[in-house]
């Protein structure tokens, strides 16, 4: 019950801080803030050493990940949050870390089967995965 209880956490902070990011760009704030914003969600939902993965190469990202006892619930979002970082990084003049960003993203999805969005500012399917794993950790 009580790791249900922490995996919905979990979840329901990522797609908040995901929202927050795109509250932050519809205000024309700075790209780069948002960037960083999904960054420490993506630390706090890994439990991990953020800096130090968002360091590695994309398919060893993907690896610590898959060993590391990472949810694979959370990997969607983690996957979909790298994504919308790497827009955030290009709009911000990064592009190369965009690029890392993006790959990261694209190796997650490919090792935990994982559809990414054509656009990674659009949250519905996020949404509604989040809304269907509450519906089905309350039951």
């Amino acid at each position: 019950m009580y790791e249900k209880d922490y995996l919905m956490r979990q979840i329901l902070q990522f797609v908040e801080a995901l929202t927050k990011t795109r509250i932050q760009e519809e205000r024309e704030l700075d790209p780069l803030d948002s960037a960083r914003s999904i960054e420490d969600a993506f630390s706090r939902a890994t439990d991990l050493d953020g800096p130090a993965m968002l360091s590695l190469a994309p398919e060893s990202m993907a690896s610590v990940l898959d060993v590391s006892g990472v949810e694979p619930r959370i990997v969607r979002y983690l996957a979909h949050g790298l994504l919308l970082e790497s827009v955030y990084l290009q709009q911000g003049g990064e592009n190369q870390l965009a690029d890392l960003r993006a790959a990261q993203a694209r190796a997650l999805a490919s090792r935990y089967g994982i559809g990414l969005p054509d656009d990674p500012a659009d949250f519905s399917a996020l949404e509604s995965a989040a809304l269907r794993e509450c519906g089905q950790e309350g039951r």
